[in-house]
C-alpha cells in the first residue's frame, strides 16, 4: 500500500495534473515539507492560495473554535458568521450582497448566471452574449471554460456552452466592437495570470468602462487571483479607479479553504430571489470562519505594510534583469509576478525544485512568482539567491 501512495506511476487519482515529483507533507509560513523531510521555500502559495502562509496562526485558531461548535448545516438556515464575513467583504469593497461558493468556478459559474438573468428581467431584446477575451483564464467548469479564451483549455470538450464572444486584451480597437456585439456583459481579469500574467492597460481599462457604463452593460471583474491583497491592495480594481458591477473571488478568499464568492451591487444582486441559485457546502460555518479571520487579518495587518515587500522584490528581479539577458521582462502587479524568459520556463521551474524553491509558469515562457503575502526579507533573499545562481548556471 506504502508503494502505491509513494509511486506517481500507480495511482487510483484521475491523471489531470502534471504533477512534480514530491510529496508535501506540512507546512508553515513560507515554507512547505516532502515526505522525506525536505524543506523548500514556496513561492507558489497554492497559486495565489495561501496569501498568509502556510498554516496561520489566526486561520487556524478560529477554525479550531469554529471545530467545536458547528461544522455544516443547510444554508436553508441563518449563519451567523456567513452574515458576519459577508458584510465585512461589502464594508471593505464597493458591493452590497455576497453568494457563497466553494471556488473560483463557481463564483464566475454565478457571475454569468446573474449577469443573464439580470439581462432578462430588466433589458428587452437582448442577445445573451457576455465579452470575454483571449488568453483570459476564468475556471475549468462548461461554462467558464466556455468564457475562457483559451483554445488548449476548450479542446476536446466541444460543444462550447453558447453565449460568449471573445476580444483581444489590451487591444483599443478590438473594444470598438462591444458596441456592435451588444453583450450583456464583460467579464476580464485585470492581471491575466494564467494567460502570462499581464496586467490590462489603464487607459484600455477606462475606455472599457466608459463603453460599458454608455451601453448599459454589466462589468464582471475576476479577481479570483488578483484580489485579496496580492496585486498590493485588497482588490485589483481599486488600482484602477472604478467600481464593477460584479466581482468574483477565491483563492486567496480562506487561507486554502475551499471558499469563493461572488459580490454584486444590488440593482443587479436582486435578480436573484429563492430557488434561482444555491450551493449545498457554500459558505458553511467552516468555510465562512476561515475566510472571516482571513480577510480581517489581511485588512487589518497586512495590506497597509506590503508595499516594502513588493517594492524591494522587484527593484531586485529589475537588477536581475540587467545581468542576465535570459530575463526578457518583469510583468505583472504587487506579488504576481511574471518573469519573461527566453527559453521553456519549466526549465527553470524545475531547477528551483533542486534548489529547494518553488516556483509555477504562466504560459511556455514565463516563470510566475507567488510569494506568501507575509513573505520577509530573508525569504526573498533566499529565492533571489537560488534564482541568480540558476539563472548563471544556465548561461545567461
Amino acid at each position: 500500500m506504502l508503494n502505491r501512495i509513494l509511486d506517481p506511476a500507480i495511482t487510483t487519482v484521475m491523471n489531470t495534473y502534471q504533477r512534480a515529483p514530491i510529496h508535501l507533507q506540512k507546512g508553515k509560513g513560507s515554507y512547505v515539507w516532502d515526505m522525506e523531510g525536505n524543506k523548500y521555500l514556496d513561492f507558489t502559495s497554492g497559486i495565489a492560495t495561501c496569501n498568509l502562509g502556510h498554516v496561520p496562526d489566526t486561520v487556524k485558531k478560529a477554525l479550531e473554535e469554529q471545530l467545536d461548535m458547528l461544522w455544516h448545516c443547510s444554508n436553508l438556515y441563518h449563519i451567523q458568521v456567513q452574515e458576519k464575513f459577508a458584510s465585512f467583504l461589502t464594508e471593505i469593497s464597493c458591493m452590497d450582497q455576497v453568494f457563497f461558493c466553494n471556488s473560483g468556478a463557481e463564483a464566475n459559474e454565478a457571475a454569468i448566471k446573474l449577469a443573464r438573468i439580470y439581462a432578462n428581467k430588466f433589458k428587452e431584446n437582448v442577445s445573451p452574449v457576455i465579452v470575454t477575451f483571449k488568453q483570459s483564464f476564468h475556471g475549468r467548469t462548461l461554462a467558464t471554460l466556455s468564457a475562457t479564451g483559451q483554445e488548449k483549455v476548450q479542446k476536446g470538450f466541444e460543444p462550447l456552452m453558447p453565449g460568449f464572444h471573445y476580444l483581444t486584451y489590451n487591444d483599443a480597437q478590438d473594444l470598438k466592437k462591444i458596441e456592435t456585439i451588444c453583450p450583456i456583459a464583460v467579464m476580464l481579469e485585470l492581471v491575466q495570470g494564467e494567460g502570462g500574467v499581464i496586467p490590462a492597460n489603464k487607459e484600455w481599462v477606462e475606455e472599457l468602462v466608459t463603453i460599458c457604463k454608455k451601453n448599459n452593460i454589466l462589468l464582471i471583474v475576476d479577481e479570483v487571483q488578483t484580489g485579496m491583497g496580492r496585486t498590493g491592495t485588497m482588490f485589483a480594481y481599486e488600482q484602477y479607479n472604478f467600481e464593477p458591477d460584479i466581482v468574483t473571488l477565491a483563492k486567496g478568499l480562506g487561507s486554502g479553504f475551499p471558499i469563493g464568492a461572488m459580490l454584486a451591487k444590488n440593482p443587479i444582486a436582486k435578480s436573484f430571489v429563492h430557488g434561482t441559485h444555491g450551493s449545498t457546502f457554500g459558505g458553511n460555518p467552516l468555510a465562512a470562519s476561515a475566510g472571516l479571520a482571513t480577510v480581517q487579518f489581511l485588512t487589518n495587518n497586512i495590506i497597509s505594510k506590503n508595499n516594502e515587500m513588493i517594492i524591494y522584490l522587484w527593484d531586485e528581479l529589475n537588477h536581475l534583469k540587467k545581468t542576465h539577458p535570459i530575463i526578457k521582462s518583469i510583468q505583472g502587479k504587487g506579488l504576481l509576478i511574471g518573469v519573461v524568459v527566453d527559453r521553456d520556463a519549466n526549465q527553470i521551474v524545475e531547477a528551483a525544485r533542486k534548489e529547494g524553491v518553488l516556483i509555477l509558469t504562466a504560459g511556455q515562457n514565463v516563470v510566475r512568482l507567488l510569494p506568501p503575502l507575509t513573505v520577509t526579507v530573508e525569504e526573498i533573499d533566499q529565492f533571489l539567491n537560488s534564482f541568480n545562481k540558476i539563472l548563471y548556471e544556465m548561461g545567461g
